[in-house]
């Protein structure tokens, strides 16, 4: 039998000589993480394309849009974007089996911008349990800002309750003997609004006379709304996602409730929640948020936004040519395809939404 110091110089023998024999190729050889090769990087993403939250999923088609855009230019560093993205519906227990599935079916590098307080919340532990980046979540909830626990975990949009402190510093400047009503999502996204709110209102938060709050899954929102006016409140904070957001306005002028109403800045689209609440009825409310609303003529002269105007127009050219492509070759004899104009609308005039300041909506 040999001595174990034999069977050491045995063993190393052979690996110098399987070394000499491949001409080092398997020491040269680039190693990634799980996801990521010398011409491919798989991102993940969960959205709701589906459910209570739907209107969120242009998110989704505009960031796989945006890969699109990156791969046509040669992708990064030579690398072409495999963007997997899945519907959730807004549901946490769909959030973590779309989470999995990306992780261990995908093998993708990192899931980029998952939407949501609550789903995010379901998947965290999970994802920093696989070592895998839950990258710029879709939520402000302050509980993503938590390194030293979920090392894997990154935010990205700017926390809830400082932008609830706006508004409370707002209101006890314009408002001080307001009668506020509150009404939240019965989630921590909604509870995380309501904590910034009366931490900043702090020895006035007595001016919240009414809390009230509603849960995803009711068709509509408005016994809650007709409770809340009975309160006699003058000013109606809605912490709301679009679908409720829209629902609340509608039914706010229905019932000729005209309190101050502020709506957060996740439900301050114009076109996600203005519009189909109908602008007559979205007058004057107020809200605060940190992007460029592309439905704002405001930005119409803006690079990025003219930039973004193209490309979609040139998506509207590629969609009517693959529609066309079915008609017959005489039809299409002739035929002049040019952009697709943009149709005008009512849209909002405001002049400024940003993080640092209450802007008021109006609209012609």
């Amino acid at each position: 039998m040999l001595s174990n110091q034999k069977l050491r110089i045995a063993a190393l023998s052979t690996a110098v000589i399987a070394f000499a024999a491949t001409g080092g190729t398997a020491f040269a050889q680039k190693k990634y993480d799980t996801g990521a090769t010398d011409t491919e990087i798989k991102i993940g993403n969960i959205m709701p394309y589906s459910g209570p939250a739907s209107a969120y999923g242009v998110i989704g088609k505009t960031e796989e849009a945006y890969f699109k855009k990156i791969n046509a230019e040669g992708g990064i560093n030579g690398r072409k974007i495999h963007f997997i993205t899945y519907d959730d519906g807004y549901s946490p227990p769909k959030a973590v089996e779309q989470a999995r599935k990306l992780v261990e079916s995908d093998e993708a590098l990192l899931v980029f911008n998952p939407l949501g307080t609550a789903n995010n919340t379901a998947i965290q532990k999970y994802m920093n349990s696989k070592k895998v980046p839950q990258l710029f979540v879709a939520t402000g909830a302050t509980k993503f800002n938590d390194p030293k626990d979920f090392p894997w975990t990154m935010g990205w949009q700017p926390s809830y309750q400082s932008e609830a402190h706006i508004y409370a510093k707002y209101l006890m400047k314009e408002k001080p003997d307001a009668k506020i009503a509150v009404f939240y999502q019965n989630d921590d996204f909604g509870k995380d609004y309501l904590k910034g709110l009366k931490d900043a209102l702090g020895a006035k938060a007595s001016m919240i006379t009414a809390e009230e709050s509603y849960e995803t899954s009711e068709p509509t929102i408005d016994n809650h709304i007709v409770k809340l006016k009975a309160t006699g409140a003058d000013v109606f904070i809605s912490i709301t996602t679009p679908k409720f957001a829209a629902q609340a306005i509608k039914k706010l002028a229905e019932i000729d409730w005209k309190p101050m109403h502020i709506v957060s800045n996740v439900s301050s689209s114009v076109g996600g929640v203005m519009k189909p609440a109908g602008f007559e009825n979205a007058q004057g409310i107020l809200s605060a948020a940190y992007a460029k609303d592309g439905a704002d003529p405001q930005w119409d002269n803006d690079p990025g936004m003219k930039n973004l105007a193209a490309r979609r127009e040139d998506q509207h050219l590629r969609d009517r040519l693959r529609s066309d492509r079915t008609a017959s070759d005489d039809a299409l004899q002739g035929r002049e395809v040019g952009p697709v104009r943009r149709h005008p609308q009512r849209r909002s005039q405001q002049l400024e939404f940003c993080i640092t300041a209450i802007a008021r909506a109006e609209f012609d």
